[in-house]
């Protein structure tokens, strides 16, 4: 900021700031936050869109000597709640939009500042617009670098989600190493595409801002869309970028990359397959970590010539451990469990000793007193080169769609319903080859269970919990407590589960899901030959035998990539359709009643279909990635 006070520090659509005013309202926000009293350790929540004022708050927390809690503004108000309980912060920074999602109820304990309009031109003076402008003194709040810097909660396995605490010095020690590996200076352009409450918005921000880059902020309206999203990001002039694994397998598949980009950064969820080509000049880089490593814990470059895809070496003062059941070294070449040691190992959860104590384990092998290594739970083996082969997951937590999911978590949500007695949630692959959700349930009977008593409950009032509509009830359920990506695709009625000879649940003798698992909506054939041509289309799409003409599409396990792939294949069959009418929520009957099939496509005609635009998408393309 001393060097080049005017330079660009962060670009949101037609609005800017440079590092001056950057620097000059976070430091008068800070200001602010220390006279309500934020210290170090003081954890101030953050619920608020992409915008110039979210950067702005962000940094103003940091420099006020405060950890940053980050909310998602598109996840369930209960689960919003639930975290505010759970972290305790007295002050939030919002916008109306993180406001409307965590509802009145859950703004009682917090004092709530508005940012809205923070940063742009010609908003309105805010209230802390007349505190200092000078640097608040770090030595004065007594802040150093063992101090928190953030909390970020991930999916938790008890059925809570669990907030890890990342210091300074973690911190440090990511967006060091992310500088000096991937050449970022003051000329440089970074994106910020990951949402505030994904850890990979933290490696987007601070090493940008660190080194005088410009970060460019990817414009709220593109996010729900994959191909906007996409359609932004390559229209932008960029040296490093990072995308989620499915995301980048997009980008890579359809071409055309960002003007000057270097290095195309993913992870978020495991690659399986090398690419078959790669631009020329464009490096892809392959990165891995846990939260609870501060984001990246090892990260290597993938090329053609590589005999298997990996992710590479650890990076600066990290240290990967491959150990067996006994916590020994495994031999080159053998599968281990990672564990993780090194500068960037987080202090632990909040609030959770126990766990802490559990996943947070002493590192036997550094000799330095007090060093920690952490258990991943994930699988993977050396490679000849040195490099590292991840193998998958040894215990119940999974990634789908680039989103970390605690399937025990689910299980619990399932559990609060009244009328369900047992649940089991397993990822198991589609007929696409895809992760997707299945829920198991044994449902509490008409005779009521010691486990579950309906005594408060009038006899006429009490129905059992039928397979037919099961599924429609409990994802309404869920979708009042989970984010989407966490609801299950399918619902499988169980009068018990199997179990293994010592009695434990036998997960692998749990069967897959029928057709009626899948069945939210009560089956109708499809009737015409436009409802016939558009069921064949949907369940070619989604692996499914039947659908029916009341069925939904993303109800089904559709989701927005998938819903890319939906309109290119009606493109191809001739199908034109109002597609605002699919993504508000319609049934097949109901879009059917708006399309029209062109009979020339069978001819080799091109029909004369109108398939909306990447910006027409973003504004009616309401699903997350």
């Amino acid at each position: 900021m001393q060097r080049a006070p005017e330079a660009t520090a962060v670009v949101y659509e037609e609005q800017s700031l440079s590092y001056a005013e950057l620097n000059r309202q976070a430091n008068q926000l800070a200001h602010y936050l220390v006279a309500l009293g934020v210290r170090p350790e003081e954890p101030v929540a953050v619920c608020m869109q992409r915008s110039l004022g979210m950067v702005i708050g962000l940094l103003g927390i940091l420099k006020a000597g405060g950890a940053y809690l980050p909310l998602d503004t598109a996840s369930p108000s209960a689960r919003l709640k639930e975290i505010l309980a759970d972290a305790g912060p007295r002050w939030l920074l919002s916008d109306a939009a993180g406001r409307k999602a965590i509802g009145s109820d859950g703004l009682k304990n917090v004092t709530a500042l508005d940012l809205d309009k923070l940063g742009e031109k010609g908003a309105q003076p805010s209230p802390w617009a007349e505190q200092p402008c000078s640097d608040p003194d770090a030595q004065a709040l007594d802040l150093g670098s063992h101090h928190l810097a953030y909390v970020i909660y991930t999916s938790g396995s008890t059925g809570n989600p669990k907030g890890v605490m990342v210091e300074h010095r973690h911190l440090v020690n990511l967006v060091t190493w992310h500088r000096m590996q991937f050449e970022l200076d003051g000329q440089s352009r970074s994106p910020v595409m990951a949402g505030a409450a994904f850890d990979a918005n933290t490696w987007e921000i601070w090493p940008g801002l660190s080194c005088g880059a410009a970060l460019v902020l990817a414009p709220e309206a593109t996010l729900p869309n994959s191909s906007s999203l996409l359609q932004w990001w390559r229209a932008q002039a960029l040296d490093v970028a990072f995308l989620t694994t499915p995301l980048a397998k997009l980008a890579l598949m359809e071409g055309g990359m960002p003007l000057g980009l270097r290095y195309l950064l993913i992870g978020g969820e495991h690659l399986q397959n090398l690419p078959s080509r790669l631009p020329p000049g464009l490096a892809l880089v392959n990165n891995y970590g846990p939260t609870e490593t501060t984001v990246v814990a090892t990260s290597g470059i993938l090329t053609e010539l590589d005999s298997a895809v990996h992710i590479g070496r650890p990076i600066a003062n990290t240290r990967i451990y491959l150990l067996d059941g006994k916590h020994c070294p495994v031999p080159p070449g053998t599968m281990g469990e990672i564990y993780i040691g090194g500068a960037g190992v987080a202090r632990g959860y909040l609030n959770r000793p126990e766990l802490t104590a559990e996943r947070f384990l002493p590192d036997p092998f550094i000799g330095i007193a007090g060093a920690r290594m952490y258990t991943t739970g994930d699988l993977a083996r050396y490679l000849p080169d040195g490099k590292i082969e991840f193998l998958g997951r040894n215990d119940r937590q999974v990634k789908i769609r680039g989103f970390r999911i605690e399937l025990g978590e689910i299980e619990a949500r399932l559990m609060e319903h009244e009328l369900v007695r047992e649940a089991v949630v397993l990822a198991r692959d589609n007929a696409r080859g895809e992760k997707h959700l299945v829920a198991y349930v044994v449902p509490v009977t008409a005779e009521k269970t010691s486990q579950k008593e309906k005594t408060d409950r009038p006899p006429e009032e009490w129905q059992p919990l039928s397979a037919d509509g099961m599924a429609a009830i409990l994802r309404e359920h869920l979708s009042q407590r989970l984010p989407d990506y966490m609801l299950p695709g399918a619902y499988v009625r169980m009068d018990s589960f199997p179990l293994t000879p010592n009695g434990k649940l036998d997960r692998k003798g749990l069967p897959l899901p029928g057709q009626d698992a899948y069945a939210l909506r009560k089956y109708e054939a499809p009737q015409g030959d436009v409802e016939k041509l558009m069921a064949q289309i949907w369940s070619e799409l989604l692996g499914i035998e039947q659908v029916g003409r009341h069925d939904n599409f993303f109800e089904l396990g559709g989701h927005s990539l998938l819903a890319l792939k939906l309109i290119e294949q009606m493109r191809q069959k001739g199908v034109q359709a109002d597609i605002r009418t699919l993504f508000g929520g319609a049934t097949l009957l109901e879009l059917a009643a708006t399309t029209s099939v062109d009979k020339s496509t069978n001819t080799g005609e091109t029909p004369a279909t109108r398939i909306p635009g990447a910006e027409e998408l973003s504004q009616i393309m309401e699903l997350r990635l």
